[in-house]
């Protein structure tokens, strides 16, 4: 039910480009092959019907360190604004976290081998087809193992409080606000764990602390920032399952610069990938880039054919209220948007600032994607720019090609022009 409520709402979504994309390059017929991950609600029945009360879940319970374990996402804490103005308010922050079963993945040999044939990994390569299918079964696991709704963890906060996360809803996610007291310096960070050892696969969490005023950068991933191939379907897998994450040429540069200059903004990284990706793009992100959480969608009720119809429907409505929950938390920033043409951030983007206004956001930048196979020329046309910032002043957003063509402008938000 649930599954086919969120596919709906996600169908709904669509745009016209998004459909347009998705027929010329055969997305459907791509979804349609691929193998079914069936194993995501394999739990026993009472838990699987009660799942659907969320925090009134009668079967909750804490996490079991044996059989069970949790994912703690990266968050920022922040001030939350009061309507009448006084004493500063203590931090809070939107922590989120997903509950799986251990080593309840089923055999994935069967998919890892229609994943590679997709793909083009030919029987004949040898040693490189066998590499080839051990990374894709590496990155596929957190898609199949079983989720483990109803359950709660302990974390203990910055200032020695414990506080219960949880029950996990259906999906086996929870995003809960919790607050905690303390002195804590903009762009300090510091790790949250779980009170029981052994329970967190990928470690702590890194929390950091983001005063009221100051820069803010949102980024897009696919594409802006690693090379994905959004406008194809076997693009998109084989970089996900396949090859390394590869940084777009000369971004890294360019983000170190922004870093810099902003005097080191706040950064979230916003993506339409499903968290069941967060063990593979935290690494190459908090590597190659400045931290900050990875906003990805709350999608383990996904198989493999929602994961590529995540990526390529719906995404601007998706984005958009992502945006409009980080202005909630940090309405008194100055903020910098990044995107590309592959998708809809041009009219994400412009969506937030005309409901904004330019006191929030300040400039958007959008790479215009070239020479990837599957990309729809209309994406890069003038017409499509200026009917999707319609209402945005001129000097507010900037369509590149080539980062370098970047820097003048980054210099000219602190230097007033």
């Amino acid at each position: 039910m649930q599954r086919a409520f969120d596919r709906g709402r996600q169908l709904l979504q669509e745009t016209r480009g998004d459909r347009r994309t998705r027929t010329d390059e055969g997305f459907q017929r791509t979804e349609r092959s691929l193998p079914r991950l069936t194993s995501a609600f394999d739990i026993p029945f009472a838990q699987n019907i009660c799942s659907y009360f969320g925090a009134m879940n009668p079967l909750a319970a804490p996490i079991d360190p044996a059989t069970e374990c949790v994912w703690l996402f990266d968050a920022t804490a922040y001030h939350p604004v009061h309507p009448y103005p006084h004493a500063q308010q203590p931090w809070q922050v939107d922590i989120r976290a997903a509950f799986f079963k251990k080593g309840t993945g089923k055999d994935v040999s069967k998919m890892v081998a229609d994943i590679a044939d997709k793909i083009g990994l030919s029987e004949g390569e040898g040693d490189e087809r066998e590499q080839g299918e051990k990374t894709i079964a590496e990155r596929l696991q957190p898609f199949v193992d079983v989720v483990a709704p109803g359950r709660w963890v302990q974390v203990k906060l910055p200032d020695g409080k414990t506080v219960k996360l949880g029950p996990g809803a259906r999906s086996a996610t929870i995003e809960q606000t919790v607050s905690t007291r303390g002195e804590h310096r903009e762009g300090e960070t510091v790790s949250i764990g779980a009170v029981k050892e052994g329970i967190t696969p990928y470690g702590p969490m890194e929390m950091g602390f983001a005063e009221e005023e100051g820069w803010m950068v949102i980024s897009d991933i696919d594409d802006t920032i690693k090379t994905t191939l959004t406008p194809s379907p076997t693009g998109i897998l084989r970089t996900t399952f396949l090859l390394p994450a590869t940084p777009i040429a000369a971004m890294p540069a360019l983000y170190t610069h922004i870093h810099a200059t902003l005097s080191q903004p706040t950064w979230f990284y916003l993506s339409a990938s499903p968290y069941n990706l967060h063990p593979f793009l935290h690494p190459f992100i908090h590597s190659t880039y400045p931290a900050g959480p990875i906003l990805l969608r709350d999608a383990s009720w996904m198989d493999l054919s929602g994961f590529l119809a995540g990526l390529t429907q719906g995404t601007q409505a998706y984005k958009r209220n992502r945006m409009q929950r980080l202005h909630r938390m940090l309405p008194k920033r100055k903020v910098v948007c990044v995107g590309d043409s592959t998708q809809s951030d041009p009219e994400a983007y412009a969506d937030i600032y005309r409901l904004f206004g330019a006191g929030w956001v300040r400039r958007i930048f959008i790479r215009k994607v070239t020479g990837i196979a599957g990309m729809d020329e209309s994406k890069n046309a003038p017409e499509r720019f200026e009917k999707a910032f319609e209402g945005v002043p001129k000097g507010v957003w900037t369509v590149f090609e080539d980062p370098a063509e970047l820097y003048e402008a980054v210099d000219g938000l602190v230097k007033g022009y």
